[in-house]
């Protein structure tokens, strides 16, 4: 499987052919440069390993400065590794969007909105104690009972409770790519991918 790391920039709409509205999301996908081939003599399996975003000297690490100089390139920001290519790479070539063509269907992966700690009306869907009857006073938004008290005596585990929502790798199939443009590096697909405006999205053929 093929692909490339982005940026997402945000959502739009565009019409089709048919006049029919369509929510679309631009990401800014690559140039990405190739900083490691990996084989299975060397490595134990094969994969192609691309590095993407800008990232100060000052900030990267010796052995990654190092790694960043033998394919050529400055340092980067994110490394990702994918399976294969249609064509072979080499060290230092540059993956760009043209990898991509209008009809073409991709998995997008990328870091949802963080919501810190949530309560479990919002972070499962729970509809609450409703009509605040028999004595109830500030209990709307309770989880209500986790369990029978002499058995099992205990909560299951899996329990859905309050707790951390979001901020988890995300992954997005079959988005259907609208258009490509090759000179800007722009990718725009159909429908909406996760995390926030500037955050880094990876995008699997």
């Amino acid at each position: 499987m093929s692909g490339i790391i982005g940026k997402k920039v945000g959502m739009t709409s565009i019409f089709d052919g048919t006049g029919k509205n369509i929510p679309c999301t631009v990401i800014e996908a690559g140039p990405c440069v190739v900083t490691q081939i990996k084989s299975v003599e060397t490595d134990g399996y094969s994969s192609v390993q691309l590095a993407y975003g800008e990232k100060k000297e000052k900030n990267t690490s010796a052995p990654l400065k190092g790694h960043f100089q033998k394919a050529g390139t400055t340092p980067k920001r994110k490394l990702v590794e994918f399976k294969s290519f249609e064509d072979q790479k080499s060290l230092g070539d540059t993956v760009t969007v043209e990898i991509f063509a209008e009809g073409d269907f991709v998995d997008v992966v990328g870091t949802s909105k963080g919501k810190g700690f949530q309560g479990v009306v919002k972070r499962h869907g729970f509809g609450g104690v409703g009509m605040q009857t028999h004595g109830q006073h500030n209990r709307l938004r309770a989880p209500g009972s986790l369990g029978a008290s002499s058995w099992p005596s205990r909560v299951f585990k899996g329990m859905r409770m309050a707790g951390q929502m979001g901020n988890e790798r995300v992954k997005v199939q079959n988005l259907e790519v609208v258009k490509v443009y090759a000179e800007q590096n722009l990718l725009v697909v159909k429908g909406s991918i996760p995390g926030a405006k500037g955050s880094m999205v990876i995008v699997d053929k």
